[in-house]
């Protein structure tokens, strides 16, 4: 599957080495693909990796994923061109922002990226987790929210890709939730003191 990565930071990285060891093809989405550091990250991440603009890693890719920093997010998505019919997930958490449960970061990505399949994923846990989600013999959980229910199939395949066991956690309008989720995340592991090799399951009888 071809997969575009929009943003390099952590995330970004983390995702795409494990979906290029997975056999997908990488394409990095950067302002500068040129730049040393971006082919470093391509030459890292393995063969099946390229890098080139945005709105041209969004038009090769059958699925694309944003994982920006939310302050640039909107922007982001406008200069991709259409979107409509993609797959977008949305791994992005709306830090240091007042969005409220009404109005989750998911739901506005869904309306500025308009025709697109949204799906909220891998904003629930910090990068390290995602390029290795084994605890001592249990897969963390990756909780999946979204309303094509084909789109949430596909990203359910890409994070078992990586590992993780999944959660489906309903319509889109259940970001909030995810959202919230991640903000206990960062606090019980940096503000907290726990640090970033902590992580959700859901246990079931």
């Amino acid at each position: 599957m071809n997969i575009a990565i929009i943003g390099t930071g952590n995330v970004g990285r983390a995702l795409g080495t494990g979906w290029a060891a997975a056999g997908h093809t990488i394409i990095f989405g950067s302002r500068s693909p040129d730049d040393p550091a971006v082919k470093e990250l391509v030459a890292t991440t393995g063969a099946t990796s390229r890098a080139t603009t945005p709105p041209n890693a969004a038009r090769e890719a059958e699925v694309v994923l944003i994982a920006t920093p939310w302050r640039v997010t909107e922007q982001v998505l406008k200069t991709l061109g259409s979107l409509h019919g993609k797959i977008l997930i949305d791994a992005t958490n709306p830090v240091g922002t007042t969005v409220t449960t009404a109005d989750s970061a998911a739901e506005l990505v869904n309306r500025w990226a308009e025709g697109a399949r949204v799906v909220k994923a891998f904003n629930t846990t910090g990068s390290k987790n995602m390029l290795e989600p084994n605890y001592r013999e249990r897969a963390l959980d990756m909780f999946i929210c979204g309303d094509d229910e084909a789109a949430k199939q596909v990203v359910d395949g890409l994070a078992k890709d990586l590992g993780f066991s999944t959660v489906d956690c309903g319509p889109l309008s259940n970001a909030s939730l995810l959202e919230n989720l991640a903000m206990l995340w960062i606090q019980l592991a940096y503000s907290l003191g726990n640090g970033p090799d902590i992580g959700f399951a859901l246990l079931r009888r």
